[in-house]
């Protein structure tokens, strides 16, 4: 039995209204700068993993909104062909880095490759707006990872000014550390069970179930 998340999961609701305050408050301040608006669907072409406390509770947000039905079938077949698409992707990139490519340029080739979340409706909306990933509800304002800076490249904030940027690092160890908190509490038998990752694509047809999160003793190999 999977002991109760919603602890976990409140800390990383907490955790993702706070990253929607500092959104807000930059937009606020730079208007003419964050072109954001319903519509606009570059962030949902771009490629990002999950963190595990953030793959489990958008599995469960989107169990809880499509729970049957056609729409629900769509979804995760697109998922499931994104996933495929994400995977062959992922190996290209494996082997370029094993024949001398630098992770720097890799990272840059990454960048560029624009792959559409199966959650994006029809209508270039999020089906599922409400629990979008903290990536997506930053996508429009500067961002900062590992001493790399990013910006939507639709906004309007002019290069070699200074704005205020949201460093992703912080952001990140907490998100980890809500992961590992998932493994204390479940009582996993997989030690690296918080520094799984996965696409969105991949979060939407996981079963989070007792096996996967190494509940109780391995089951003896056949």
């Amino acid at each position: 039995m999977i002991p109760d998340l919603q602890p976990i999961f409140a800390e990383y609701e907490k955790l993702r209204a706070s990253c929607d305050a500092v959104f807000e408050r930059i937009r606020h301040d730079h208007a003419q700068c964050v072109t954001c608006k319903e519509g606009c669907s570059d962030c949902c072409h771009a490629l990002f993993d999950l963190s595990l406390v953030e793959a489990m509770y958008i599995n469960r947000a989107f169990q809880q909104a499509f729970d049957y039905g056609p729409q629900r079938s769509a979804i995760l077949t697109r998922a499931a062909e994104t996933d495929r698409q994400l995977t062959r992707l992922k190996r290209e990139l494996f082997r370029e880095e094993k024949s001398g490519k630098s992770p720097e340029a890799i990272m840059e080739e990454a960048a560029r490759i624009k792959c559409r979340c199966p959650l994006l409706g029809d209508d270039d909306r999020c089906l599922l707006y409400q629990a979008r990933p903290i990536t997506c509800r930053l996508y429009g304002v500067p961002t900062a990872i590992a001493g790399q800076g990013h910006v939507c490249g639709f906004a309007a904030f002019e290069k070699g000014k200074s704005y205020p940027t949201v460093y992703l690092d912080k952001i990140q160890s907490r998100l980890e550390d809500l992961s590992r908190e998932i493994g204390r509490t479940v009582n996993s038998r997989f030690r690296e069970l918080h520094e799984v990752y996965v696409p969105l694509s991949m979060a939407l047809i996981t079963n989070y179930d007792e096996a996967y999160l190494g509940i109780g003793p391995a089951k003896p190999e056949k």
